[in-house]
């Protein structure tokens, strides 16, 4: 699967380099951590273009995107920064992600994590162009990203029936947490260490880590795994938030 990903790597960097001015191409998260698990982790990919994105250019990356056509392309994401909006983190990028194209910022944790580790794939590293996260941002992100909207998220019962939202509630607040208490990020699967540490139900962590590292998985029905995770995600976070 190590192939997999290399040559998907190398298909996007040759379809995307004459698609748009592109300066710089990055890897974060887990694919620079080591932490990457091939067919569980995404492609979290930030390219760095000499100009703002044009109408036309925005159709090429869709049609770079929808053009892949190889395996785990699906989890493939990649934002693309104007070189002249890297100073600004609340401004709103064009990005490819879950097989749609949007905007969004590129987030305080991500800048960090961009000038801790970065793979570089094409141009210079991000330490030559990207603006340095303070200690004072990251934090003050972290605790609006736990209040305004995981928080949020944990009112409603639905969503927590899906593997995707008990996945990433809990490595999300283990993660938050040390960030909060230590200044420091930590991979997902550091997180599921400490997720003990906090008191979460165990059952609830063996079935996350099942499914990202192929751990055995314990018996557990969707609605009491979901009635458990939400449960401890709020109580984490207003702790957190303490």
């Amino acid at each position: 699967m190590q192939a997999d990903t290399d040559r998907l790597l190398r298909v996007f960097l040759e379809g995307v380099e004459p698609a748009v001015p592109l300066v710089a191409l990055w890897a974060h998260g887990s694919l620079a951590t080591g932490d990457y698990r091939p067919g569980h982790s995404d492609l979290d990919l930030v390219a760095v273009l000499d100009a703002p994105v044009t109408m036309e250019q925005w159709r090429r990356i869709k049609a770079v995107h929808r053009g892949l056509g190889l395996p785990l392309a699906d989890r493939l994401h990649c934002s693309y920064l104007a070189r002249q909006e890297l100073d600004d983190p609340a401004a709103e990028h064009v990005t490819w992600a879950h097989e749609r194209i949007f905007r969004r910022p590129v987030t305080a944790v991500t800048r960090r994590e961009l000038h801790q580790g970065a793979l570089v794939l094409h141009g210079p590293p991000p330490a030559e162009l990207l603006p340095p996260v303070t200690d004072a941002e990251l934090i003050r992100f972290v605790r609006t990203d736990l209040r305004d909207y995981w928080l949020v998220k944990a009112q409603a019962r639905r969503r927590w029936l899906q593997d995707v939202w008990v996945d990433l509630g809990l490595l999300t607040v283990a993660r938050a947490t040390v960030t909060l208490r230590e200044g420091r990020l930590i991979t997902k699967r550091e997180a599921l260490d400490v997720l003990a540490e906090l008191g979460a139900p165990e059952n609830v962590v063996a079935d996350v880590r099942a499914r990202r590292y192929g751990a055995p998985a314990p018996v557990l029905s969707r609605f009491r795994r979901a009635r458990l995770a939400r449960a401890f995600v709020r109580s984490a976070i207003r702790k957190a938030l303490a």
